[in-house]
C-alpha cells in the first residue's frame, strides 16, 4: 500500500523541477554531513538562489521533512517487497532495511519524536507498513505477543543511531535486538 503523506510539491512544472532538484540536493547533502549543511550549500548544490530554496521551504524543518517523506515511501513501499516470505523473515528483512533507512540517513533520526504533521504522517505510515508483518510474525508464533509495531521501530531506532566499530559490530547488536523480538 503506498502512503499518503504530505508534501509541498508544486504542481507548476518549472516550480516542480526547482523543487525536485533542491530535494535531491538537500538529501545528497544530508547523507554526507547530517543535518548541519547550510541552506545556502544547498541551494548552490541545486543550481537555484536561497530565495528559490526559502520559497520551497520557508524553514531547514521543512526541507528535512520532504526529504524524510520520500525515504518513508520507500521504505513503506519495501514492506510489500516481502510479503511472500515466512513471517519471521518478512519482518526481519524489512527491519534489516528500517536499519539501512535509520543508519544511513542520521540527520533523520529523531524523526520518531518529531511532532509535526509531516513527521507524524510519516510514523504512521511506517507502523502501517511494519504493523502486519509483525502481526503476521506473531499469529504464526515467531514475534512476541506483547510487543507492538512502534515498541519495535524504537527499539530498532535506538541501536540504529550509535556509531559502530563497523559494520560486523551493528550486525551482532542488530541480531541480538531483532533475537529478542523472536518468540523461540
Amino acid at each position: 500500500m503506498e502512503p499518503v503523506l504530505p508534501t509541498r510539491r508544486p504542481k507548476r512544472a518549472d516550480a516542480r523541477r526547482n523543487f525536485d532538484v533542491l530535494v535531491a540536493a538537500a538529501r545528497e547533502a544530508f547523507a554526507e554531513s547530517g543535518a548541519q549543511p547550510s541552506l545556502e550549500d544547498i541551494a548552490r548544490r541545486a543550481g537555484v538562489s536561497i530565495a528559490t530554496l526559502y520559497r520551497n521551504f520557508p524553514s531547514r524543518e521543512d526541507l528535512v521533512e520532504e526529504v524524510h517523506r520520500e525515504e518513508v515511501v520507500a521504505l513503506c513501499r519495501a514492506a510489500g517487497t516481502v510479503a511472500d516470505l515466512e513471517p519471521w523473515d518478512a519482518l526481519a528483512t524489512w527491519l534489516h532495511r528500517f536499519v539501512e533507512y535509520i543508519g544511513t540517513k542520521l540527520a533523520f533520526a529523531d524523526a520518531l519524536n518529531r511532532t509535526t504533521d509531516g513527521f507524524q504522517a510519516c510514523r504512521k505510515a511506517m507502523r502501517e507498513a511494519g504493523g502486519p508483518l509483525l502481526e503476521r510474525a506473531q499469529r504464526a508464533g515467531a514475534a512476541r505477543p506483547e510487543l507492538s509495531i512502534d515498541d519495535i521501530l524504537r527499539m530498532i531506532s535506538g541501536v540504529s543511531t550509535v556509531e559502530y566499530v563497523d559494520d560486523a559490530q551493528r550486525e551482532r547488536v542488530l541480531a541480538v535486538t531483532l533475537d529478542a523480538v523472536r518468540l523461540r
